[in-house]
């Protein structure tokens, strides 16, 4: 029923940031318990979970991507879009949206198909 999908540019310069959105339809990005996450996978790489906006709009990060992280959400929309700033090279990855259900260490549930992201000089 919940459907995701994500847009954005698929090419960006080192040192711009990366602005992506999830557009989600069958159900509203506030409904309780729902976290809406960010993943990515680098080519030849494991996933690496970014981040995630809770129902109540508050947000969670991983440690490991230095503070350059940034996720929002418009709800008149019902989207969330993440932003990550100094890209480089190893940002280089296909870019994922997805749903949890229940807490944020519930398994991913609905995903989008995923964008293709380059970085390159």
């Amino acid at each position: 029923q919940v459907q995701l999908q994500e847009s954005g540019p698929g090419l960006l310069k080192p040192s711009q940031t990366l602005s992506l959105t999830c557009t989600v339809s069958g159900g509203s990005i506030t409904t309780t318990v729902y976290y809406w996450s960010w993943i990515r996978q680098p080519p030849g790489k494991g996933l690496e979970w970014m981040g995630a906006i809770a129902y109540s709009g508050s947000t969670h990060y991983s440690p490991s991507l230095k503070g350059r992280t940034s996720i929002s959400r418009d709800t008149s929309k019902n989207q969330f879009t993440l932003q990550l700033s100094s890209v480089t090279p190893e940002d280089t990855a296909v870019y994922y949206c997805a749903l949890k259900m229940g807490s944020l260490y519930s398994g991913y549930g609905t995903w989008g198909q995923g964008t293709q992201v380059t970085v390159s000089s």
